[in-house]
């Protein structure tokens, strides 16, 4: 088991293509805050500029990605710095479909801004370090690409199949913006010191085999000592290591993955509240109701008629 996708399989990480744009200069649309998703727009043609929430504004040229880990509201442009419409006005006003070519502005056809923009959701309440590590943006250059092929190869499939065929490849692009994702925060980790620690950790010897033994047998009864053992580590300088490098001691990072866990098994699967509490390590279901209500605020079996409630 990979942490890492064991984490986005957990989190209910989504990706979602929301349009396409071939826009001539000038234009600007006011994009809003978008809880629990991440926004991306990746830049196929010309140039355009993001201003974030903070003030922070980054120019973006062909080849250059975009991702907005928090789904902050923020503006995209070209050229930079022009009055901003509503993203919802804008899709009205020119009578957009949620099929075809998102086409905007009426300049110079031959400067025209092409990009793919999308989002990725998480399951509501998702919770993790490594998410509460990600800064306002990260940008994927031209550069980022030639070191990260993968993530190079991954981006090109995906232009060539909207590009190609845009009625049939939704679904194709869909997956294949999930693993842009992931690759984006592993190639991405010089531009946020926390992120670069939680993704550090996960390839550091004893503490990614640590974390790996908790995603892999998280029914086991772990306690510190006998994680640290089975590392080749002191009591003492595992739990220090591993809270400078994960943000949380390993108790606590147990505790708050299983609970994690256990909200996605009881959104996802049809296992009792019993053998949830069997699967994420809790000695009987009383013991797990008590840790999941006081983390959640309602009892399992609450939870489960409640997330029933809004997919119904």
């Amino acid at each position: 088991m990979d942490v890492l996708n064991d984490i986005v399989d957990t989190i209910q990480l989504k990706g979602a293509l929301y349009f396409r744009t071939d826009s001539a200069p000038p234009w600007s649309i006011a994009v809003p805050a978008y809880q629990t998703a991440a926004r991306f727009h990746l830049v196929v043609q010309g140039r355009f500029y993001a201003t974030l929430s903070s003030g922070a504004s980054v120019e973006l040229n062909a080849g250059d990605m975009i991702l907005i880990p928090a789904g902050g509201k923020h503006t995209i442009s070209s050229p930079p710095n022009k009055q901003a419409a509503p993203l919802k006005k804008v899709i009205e006003e020119a009578g957009y479909g949620d099929e075809g070519v998102f086409t905007l502005g009426d300049g110079d056809p031959t400067a025209s801004v092409q990009l793919i923009c999308g989002h990725f959701t998480f399951r509501p309440g998702a919770d993790h370090p490594l998410l509460r590590a990600l800064p306002e943006y990260l940008v994927v250059t031209s550069s980022t690409r030639a070191k990260y092929t993968w993530l190079d190869e991954v981006l090109r499939l995906i232009v060539r199949r909207l590009f190609a065929e845009p009625e049939s490849s939704a679904a194709t692009i869909t997956r294949l913006s999930e693993v842009v994702f992931i690759e984006t925060l592993r190639a991405c980790t010089d531009q946020s010191p926390k992120l670069a620690l939680i993704i550090g950790a996960l390839k550091r010897r004893q503490i990614g085999e640590a974390l790996l033994l908790m995603h892999q047998r998280l029914d086991e009864p772990w306690t510190l000592e006998k994680l640290a053992t089975n590392v080749g580590m002191s009591r003492s300088r595992f739990a220090e290591q591993f809270r400078d490098a994960v943000g949380c001691g390993p108790m606590s990072y147990l505790t708050e993955w299983r609970i994690q866990k256990a909200v996605n098994l009881l959104s996802a699967s049809q296992l009792s509240v019993q053998q949830i509490a069997a699967q994420t390590g809790y000695q009987s279901p009383a013991a797990f109701t008590r840790a999941f209500s006081q983390k959640i605020g309602c009892s399992p079996k609450q939870y489960r008629s409640q997330d029933a409630a809004i997919v119904h």
